[in-house]
């Protein structure tokens, strides 16, 4: 059940036709998973938060640093050296109290990950290395947990929605195959432009809600790619690869 202030708080949502007091339930109920928080991950936990979602887990091992800032506004100079995950989580819970906000400053490996994401609705992956991001996709495969995977390039992002456990759906190895050793964008190296964390990590809250509530199409199976440099926004389908190991082995 809502409270009168949670159904004052989120008023502007609950009136849109295809969203609803269901689908403010539907939040409430949901415990959402947050893997990284940086810049992907500071705007995803902000708009998630004030959208309502009932827990946040939020798991990193970083500590904030001062070349953070420009792309990751829920740190300030006075947080650095701080953990992520902490901050990130205390900022959370002032953005929305009704929201149960928990930190957990490890790691995700193959040793905790089952662990760290069961019982989840809903992973939402932010993290900068592949190594990480196919343990969760792993994961997410088996114990059938929807993956939100955003990233970031200098000027370009990407967002989709991964169910490898169904037979028509690929999962995340299925577009990147499966070397953790796989070369990636090092935004200390190539850059990054700070509002285009902001947009990706804002339009992957987004689709988090679409997932977890039903209001419109999902992203399942489908890659949408931001190219902010030449202002091109496409979306393309990922098809399921029948030599995958994760989601077909």
């Amino acid at each position: 059940m809502l409270s009168d202030a949670e159904l004052d708080r989120y008023a502007r949502q609950i009136i849109l036709p295809a969203f609803g007091g269901v689908g403010q339930a539907k939040l409430k109920a949901a415990h959402v998973a947050v893997i990284g928080a940086g810049g992907i991950g500071c705007p995803a936990i902000t708009y998630l938060a004030a959208a309502g979602i009932g827990k946040l887990t939020i798991i990193d091992d970083d500590r904030i640093e001062l070349s953070n800032l420009h792309r990751q506004p829920l740190f300030t100079d006075a947080d650095i050296a701080a953990p992520k995950a902490e901050i990130a989580a205390a900022v959370a819970q002032r953005i929305n109290p009704h929201v149960d906000a928990v930190a957990v400053v490890e790691r995700l490996g193959d040793a905790n990950a089952e662990a760290l994401l069961a019982g989840t609705n809903l992973i939402l992956d932010g993290c900068d290395n592949f190594g990480t991001r196919l343990t969760v996709n792993r994961t997410s495969v088996a114990l059938h947990i929807p993956l939100l995977s955003a990233a970031i390039g200098a000027f370009d992002g990407q967002v989709a929605l991964y169910e490898g456990w169904r037979a028509d759906r690929p999962c995340y190895a299925c577009l990147v195959g499966s070397d953790p050793d796989r070369e990636g964008i090092n935004c200390a190296e190539a850059g990054v432009m700070g509002a285009l964390a902001g947009m990706i990590g804002t339009m992957a809250a987004l689709e988090a809600v679409r997932a977890l509530t039903g209001w419109g199409p999902p992203l399942s199976g489908r890659l949408a790619i931001i190219d902010m440099l030449e202002r091109r926004w496409r979306e393309m389908g990922v098809a399921k690869d029948p030599g995958c190991t994760i989601c077909r082995g």
